[in-house]
């Protein structure tokens, strides 16, 4: 077996999990050169809800973070994150937002795109895919791991012959809520190892404490990658720390042969920034406690604590145990879909009212009845006809790609933002979360009318 490479995620998942995203652009910059001299196979950077976060909380250009990102970053490969049709929001968007959106991220100096589908519906994938692969950039396509009656291996390893027919570079397992125990990870990479040449990547969170174990496996099974975080940006919801990792398989066929000067510095340089983030209260102890109850309930960190505000915001914590066993059950009546964004919220939100209105079905989300019309996607299992007809009556359910359903987009948002968007990627921005990047965009030019009276007056 050749050398493990390693994908570091601190600059994306690791704070998108410890601290909501909030890393600043000029937090990242100063360690970025040292990160480069590492020995990383890449650095995901982008995407996730890093775009979000820009705009909405950091009054910040995300496309302008990646420009400085890439400037600052000569030797290692940039990664992002992104939710196929869905792109960095939580809706499908026509093709053209979606083209225009990947053409943009890879010309920015994104060089691979790691890409996914909430059901594992490859018809959600196709056109990031085409675009991806026509602009030249690494194609990495994600299978949502989850466990059910109906997600076994031979699940797993059809989706990915659909993943290699339709032209994927590279595949990732990505265990979302960290259920993926480590002898079901071995077995798991060693049979997708056998079915597919394509190099494959292991992602998975600390959340229930087995992260670790099955990250070792996977190694022992011939993963070829695997993604992990700086120490200080490592572990609780985030993923497993990147030193220690690459410190016990010094001597291994596996070592990754880090530059451990590099690690140390840039591990020297978060404990500063967390601590930061520690002293305002942005960092709470909570997300590094081990949640075995993950592996019970399959439910995300980040769902989770989603349900403790939830729950909290209508009086009804003490039905809190009540929800997380009723999670299973809906998932159940959805035809099992994994627990990602966005079903995740979806699967919780209809949860928390099954309980709180005193009957299941009672209270049901417009996004609940899209889902069993089909309008994310094909279910992984079929939903019941008793509870399809609870949900949307006898309403029409689609069959076609969803996205097919979407006329084109952008020139009527172009035409809708104005002046107010100067370039293509701003009209981006706007589509895909348009009050965030509209009030971005106004306390942009306000700021740079008050430089202009600064100066000129």
């Amino acid at each position: 077996m050749s050398k493990l490479k390693i994908t570091e995620t601190s600059l994306r998942d690791g704070h998108q999990s410890l601290i909501a995203t909030r890393l600043t652009t000029d937090e990242i910059l100063p360690i970025l050169k040292k990160m480069d001299d590492a020995g990383f196979h890449s650095m995901e950077v982008w995407g996730g809800a890093t775009f979000d976060a820009c705009l909405r909380y950091l009054n910040e250009d995300p496309w302008e973070r990646l420009r400085k990102i890439r400037a600052n970053v000569k030797n290692t490969k940039l990664q992002m994150l992104s939710r196929g049709q869905n792109i960095l929001g939580y809706k499908n968007y026509p093709d053209d937002i979606v083209e225009k959106f990947l053409k943009n991220a890879i010309y920015e100096g994104i060089d691979i795109v790691r890409i996914f589908d909430a059901l594992n519906d490859i018809r959600n994938l196709q056109k990031s895919i085409s675009v991806i692969k026509k602009e030249g950039a690494h194609c990495q396509c994600a299978i949502c791991y989850t466990i059910s009656p109906v997600h076994t291996i031979e699940y797993y390893l059809k989706l990915i012959k659909e993943f290699e027919s339709e032209g994927a570079d590279s595949i990732c397992i990505k265990d979302m809520s960290g259920i993926l125990l480590p002898y079901e990870a071995y077995n798991l990479v060693k049979s997708i190892k056998e079915t597919t040449k394509l190099p494959v990547e292991f992602h998975t969170h600390c959340t229930s404490g087995v992260a670790q174990m099955s990250m070792l496996k996977a190694v022992e099974a011939g993963v070829d990658i695997v993604d992990t975080a700086i120490s200080p940006l490592s572990s609780g919801t985030s993923q497993p720390a990147t030193e220690s990792l690459a410190l016990s398989l010094i001597g291994t066929e596996r070592d990754p042969q880090l530059n451990l000067d590099s690690l140390n510095a840039a591990a020297d340089y978060f404990k500063d920034v967390m601590k930061k983030y520690m002293d305002s209260g942005s960092y709470n102890i909570k997300v590094l406690m081990t949640e075995p109850k993950t592996l019970q309930y399959q439910i995300p960190g980040g769902m989770l604590s989603n349900m403790i505000m939830q729950m909290t915001s209508l009086n009804a914590l003490d039905k809190y145990e009540d929800v997380l066993a009723e999670v299973p059950r809906v998932r159940e009546d959805l035809g099992f879909p994994p627990l990602v964004t966005p079903m995740s919220q979806m699967v919780g939100a209809q949860a928390v009212f099954n309980v709180i209105s005193g009957g299941r079905y009672k209270i049901i989300p417009t996004e609940i009845k899209n889902y069993v019309k089909g309008m994310y996607g094909r279910p992984t299992a079929p939903i019941s006809e008793n509870i399809r007809e609870k949900i949307i009556g006898d309403e029409e359910i689609i069959t076609v790609r969803p996205a097919d359903l979407l006329p084109d987009e952008y020139e009527k948002l172009k035409a809708e933002i104005g002046e107010l968007a100067r370039t293509e990627q701003d009209v981006l921005s706007y589509a895909l979360f348009p009050q965030v990047a509209k009030e971005y965009f106004e306390k942009r030019s306000t700021e740079i009318e008050d430089i202009y009276d600064e100066l000129y007056i």
